[in-house]
């Protein structure tokens, strides 16, 4: 076994104290932030000073409450910006395919609409009329209709308007664009966190699409899994529709979703 490499053990202590500011997420009074830190205030406050002097954390000088400053900010921001959303959901959905045991893909917002990155296949074989670079339709498939209802409304009247996904799988050239029955269909959606296909536009093939968020609430890909559906459930609480909420959810968590106290409630999970 390796051994273990050496460490300063005093920048591991004073560690601590932001990880309690990260946990929070809130200013903190030096009290409050060396109890949770389970130190005395005496020992932590030259840590925060020196962190101070180096910008990992700042100090209010009306309140005296310290909270994250620049430096961790810009290592943070730096940080997201290297994560690949779709290497980490690769290895998600092969986990969730494995769970589920049905088809799962992976698909993100490309030159032609929702376009499919990453397809993972089931043990059984299943014949679905997809592959990676397929553009899904925009209102007729659950994948489509996940990024419809989680992109800014100016981007998808835009796609909608020039029929950017016209060579997609499900189009429908005389489908309404607009309309009372799309805004439902858009408002459920967003209301569950899901969005559904069932036997249409593929025949025999139900499909659920869950949204994952990046730091900033933006969608970023669309997770759907799909099957026969004889043996695919896709009932808004069924085990594959939490399965793959959770799946989304931990994905949107790892790209900063959703990880400061006080944000709003994870869309990603069914209601």
């Amino acid at each position: 076994m390796k051994p273990a490499s050496r460490g300063i053990q005093s920048i591991e202590v004073g560690g601590q104290l932001l990880r309690v500011l990260a946990r929070s997420g809130e200013p903190m009074m030096l009290r409050d932030l060396a109890r949770e830190a389970g130190m005395a205030p005496a020992k932590a406050h030259p840590y925060l000073v020196s962190f101070s002097r180096i910008g990992l954390i700042e100090q209010d000088e009306t309140t005296g409450r310290y909270e994250i400053g620049a430096l961790a900010l810009e290592l943070g921001l730096i940080s997201l910006r290297r994560l690949s959303a779709v290497r980490i959901a690769t290895s998600k959905i092969r986990t969730l395919a494995n769970t589920i045991d049905h088809a799962v893909s992976l698909a993100v917002w490309g030159s032609y609409g929702p376009t499919v990155v990453q397809i993972e296949e089931p043990s059984h074989p299943v014949h679905i009329a997809m592959r990676v670079g397929s553009v899904m339709a925009l209102l007729e498939t659950a994948t489509g209709r996940a990024f419809a209802a989680f992109l800014p409304s100016k981007t998808i009247n835009a796609a909608l308007d020039s029929a950017l996904d016209r060579f997609g799988v499900g189009y429908n050239p005389k489908r309404a664009t607009k309309g009372a029955k799309v805004s439902e269909m858009l408002a459920t959606v967003r209301k569950h966190g899901l969005a559904r296909a069932l036997g249409d536009p593929l025949p025999g093939v139900n499909a659920l699409a869950a949204p994952v968020f990046d730091h900033a609430g933006h969608i970023a890909l669309v997770i759907t899994a799909m099957g026969p559906e004889a043996t695919f459930d896709a009932g808004w609480d069924s085990a594959i529709a939490k399965a793959l909420c959770e799946c989304a959810g931990g994905i949107s968590k790892r790209l900063g979703h959703g990880n400061r106290v006080g944000d709003g409630d994870d869309t990603t999970k069914p209601k």
